[in-house]
């Protein structure tokens, strides 16, 4: 029988594989200007990280409503060793086009990977 770690670290190679995206997470730093003022700067954490991006949408329908509305669920899925704060901007690398996600959430955390909602920004 497998110890626990021999199996968290099998599912987690199992997962890696499903990572055919890659991203660069940045998020804000606050500095002192020479004027004395605060100024914010980016900060890359990490660049061309591996990972995957994953789509759901769900609809529904109030009654009285025309149309239904549909809502998309953006999650992304990468490795537990890096930190992401929450409201990272993140930059994702999907099928050979870029999309730049803004306000990254608390991410999910799992022994496997971690797994991080996303909020759309635009193409970049």
């Amino acid at each position: 029988m497998l110890s626990q770690d021999k199996m968290v670290r099998k599912a987690r190679k199992a997962i890696e594989t499903m990572y055919v995206d890659t991203c660069t997470i940045t998020n804000k730093e606050e500095y002192e200007k020479e004027n004395g003022s605060t100024g914010f700067k980016d900060v890359v954490i990490c660049e061309n990280e591996p990972c995957k991006l994953s789509y759901s949408s769900t609809s529904s329908v109030v009654q009285g409503e025309v149309a239904a509305s549909v809502g998309q669920s953006i999650k992304l899925f990468i490795s537990p060793d890096i930190q992401i704060p929450e409201g990272s901007k993140i930059t994702v690398t999907h099928d050979g086009v870029v999309g730049e996600y803004k306000r990254s959430g608390v991410p999910a955390m799992y022994a496997t990977h971690q797994e991080v909602i996303l909020d759309f920004k635009g193409w970049s």
